[in-house]
């Protein structure tokens, strides 16, 4: 992305895009330093900086900010089963009471990669990665259904992974 791109990126798209989510204010240069991240976590702060129209040491910055503030991370994203974990699934959770008090005690398992709060037939979408089916069996079974207010499971095993990315970009 060319600085005068950068530059283009209108005022009040940046001001719809901080009042949406209440966090820290992101104008165009760290969109576009995001973006520039989000195409190769390594790209070096000097090719960063020639794209968005600031020096290495300006970007260097921005990214220790944003990381800072949560905005971002840069991680090394694996493939599960070339890791040793050959079995991923999705479980959606139905609660009784409290689900942000359930959410919590799911995310502080290891093996649940993601959990989100949801509407419609489940209160909560967990992604798991476990190292075979018998590890899957124990969390789902020994773990998640006993914490408290966890009423029913539904488990949606991978069979393969088709698309798995990070590049959405910015808005």
């Amino acid at each position: 992305m060319h600085s005068d791109v950068v530059a283009s990126r209108s005022a009040e798209h940046r001001d719809s895009r901080e009042s949406r989510n209440g966090g820290p204010q992101l104008d165009a240069v760290s969109l576009a330093i995001i973006e520039q991240l989000q195409e190769d976590g390594r790209r070096p702060y000097a090719a960063i900086g020639k794209a968005v129209g600031l020096s290495e040491a300006a970007v260097r910055q921005r990214v220790q900010k944003l990381l800072d503030q949560g905005v971002m991370q840069i991680v090394a994203v694996t493939d599960p089963l070339t890791v040793g974990f050959r079995r991923q699934a999705m479980v959606g959770v139905n609660v009784e009471g409290d689900v942000e008090s359930v959410a919590d005690a799911l995310t502080a398992m290891s093996e649940c990669e993601y959990v989100v709060m949801t509407a419609g037939s489940f209160d909560l979408m967990v992604e798991i990665v476990c190292e075979d089916d018998d590890h899957l069996l124990e969390v789902i079974n020994r773990r998640i259904r006993a914490v408290p207010g966890v009423r029913s499971t539904e488990s949606f095993v991978y069979l393969k992974l088709k698309k798995q990315t990070y590049m959405w970009g910015t808005r």
